[in-house]
This record gives C-alpha cells, sequence and structure tokens, in this order.
C-alpha cells in the first residue's frame, strides 16, 4: 500500500491521541508511521506522551513534592489568565 501524503509533525501531533487509542484508519496510521520513522523529533514526542501517560494513571496529589505543586498550580494561574 502506497502512502500517498506524507504527514507533518504538527499534523503527527494533532493525531497523537488517535494513534494511541488505536482509531486512525489504517491508511492515516501508517502515514503515522512512516513520520515517525524519518522524524527523531515526532518519536521523542510520542514517547512523552506515553510516558505522561503511564505516570498520569499512577500519580495522586499525595505524591507530588510541595514544591511541584505549587509549580503546576501557577502554570495553571498563568494560563487561566492568558
Amino acid at each position: 500500500m502506497a502512502v500517498h501524503h506524507m504527514l507533518t509533525c504538527k499534523q503527527l501531533v494533532e493525531l497523537v491521541t488517535d494513534y494511541l487509542e488505536g482509531s486512525l484508519s489504517e491508511q492515516d496510521r501508517l502515514r503515522f508511521e512512516v513520520h515517525l520513522e524519518g522524524c527523531d523529533g515526532c518519536r521523542n514526542y510520542l514517547q512523552q506522551i506515553k510516558r505522561t501517560i503511564n505516570l498520569l494513571g499512577t500519580l495522586t496529589e499525595d505524591t507530588l513534592l510541595e514544591d511541584a505543586k505549587n509549580e503546576l498550580l501557577e502554570v495553571f494561574r498563568d494560563w487561566r489568565r492568558n
């Protein structure tokens, strides 16, 4: 099967959730995987997303250091202001 249109990095980022959930069409999944083969940045991004998902499954408020908790709260406060 020929992969007709290569994905850009931006398109890959937009499709990463669907890829991880296994909900991409076969053609889009192939385009996604072909892009990963040639793009170190997107491979690293995908690995970071996978690690984040794994951590979020085990991370609780009690396991966060107080400094980390305060830093996260500050990031969210700044985000809401913008």
